[in-house]
């Protein structure tokens, strides 16, 4: 085996959970192939530099070998050496959560929040 898909290759090496997530994050902008945003079909090469941000990290990594079957997490690992990781664990600023900041997912305000928001900014 030479080249693999690229969203077939990040499924198996375990950085998103179904193939179906690794397509939409690359369809999305949130990998690079070596400093260019791929089509989930792009054949993905031993010594390809990946950029792969997700929610909580941001991963550079190089293809180091290739498969199209998803393992054990020891076996995945051994499909890429990690170059750089940062990792994004920072709390939202308190000065936003006054503001009436909402964590993303959460909803609509419901009306005792909204009157709550609206008192505070004096409308």
């Amino acid at each position: 085996m030479d080249k693999v898909r690229l969203d077939k290759w990040l499924w198996a090496a375990r950085f998103f959970k179904t193939r179906a997530l690794a397509t939409e994050a690359i369809r999305g902008g949130k990998v690079k192939l070596d400093g260019h945003a791929p089509k989930p079909g792009r054949a993905v090469k031993v010594g390809d530099q990946l950029e792969i941000t997700q929610a909580h990290r941001k991963v550079w990594v190089e293809v180091v070998a290739l498969s199209d079957r998803r393992g054990p997490a020891e076996a995945a690992q051994q499909l890429y050496r990690l170059e750089k990781e940062l990792l994004n664990q920072r709390a939202p600023d308190p000065a936003l959560a006054l503001a009436g900041f909402r964590e993303k997912g959460r909803g609509r305000p419901t009306k005792r929040e909204r009157r709550q928001i609206e008192r505070w900014l004096g409308d």
